[in-house]
């Protein structure tokens, strides 16, 4: 059974321009993959914690020698893993904040970026054979030939992480302009309208 797994990051519930991007994907994707499994993540209601002291401890201590403490302070980045790799095709949906992502998908990286599960000791990529694909609300517009390109970091960012953990196929939906929608300039189905034949070429891959 083929696997999709949804990272969801805005915290705008229905206002999320990324959010409604999301649900066009997951339509054409299961339109497609009719047998298919979504496993959703919403790092909204994750819990997520930035890393701290025990964490890091725990990180660095052979599995072998973990305390409970040690083994409760990865197990919320053991379930995120265990999502990553078990998914075929993984979708990212984020906002832009500043150029790049918002705070708590870092922190979603953070746990999942894991040497000996989804990094090698020797800095290969682990998680092989599966695909991505990033969809990306921004206020600013970032494509080819924008005069603002060069602070596309979310992008840039995204696609160096995917490709250090061993994920190389990876597509990016930019949704550049998505303020429009918030100053009423634009509806929020039209925009999402927009991206339809890119959304429906990258769900039905």
């Amino acid at each position: 059974m083929t696997q999709l797994l949804i990272v969801e990051t805005s915290p705008r519930g229905e206002q999320s321009v990324s959010r409604h991007l999301t649900r066009r994907f997951v339509h054409e994707w299961q339109t497609t993959h009719t047998d298919g499994k979504v496993v959703e993540r919403d790092l909204m209601q994750t819990g997520l914690q930035f890393t701290n002291a025990a964490w890091l401890q725990a990180y660095f201590t052979p599995p072998a020698q973990h305390t409970a403490a040690m083994a409760d302070a990865l197990s919320l980045s053991d379930q995120l893993v265990a999502e990553v790799l078990a998914a075929d095709h993984i979708v990212i949906a984020t906002p832009v904040y500043n150029y790049n992502v918002p705070a708590l998908l870092k922190a979603w990286i953070d746990q999942i970026v894991r040497k000996g599960l989804t990094l090698g000791l020797d800095g290969r990529g682990l998680v092989s054979g599966k695909k991505a694909t990033v969809l990306i609300a921004s206020g600013g517009v970032y494509t080819e030939g924008s005069p603002i390109r060069e602070r596309d970091i979310a992008t840039q960012y995204l696609r160096l992480i995917l490709g250090v953990i061993g994920i190389t196929d990876v597509t990016f939906i930019a949704g550049g302009g998505a303020k429009r929608v918030d100053l009423g300039e634009e509806t929020m189905e039209g925009f999402v309208d927009k991206l339809r034949q890119d959304i429906r070429q990258a769900a039905s891959a």
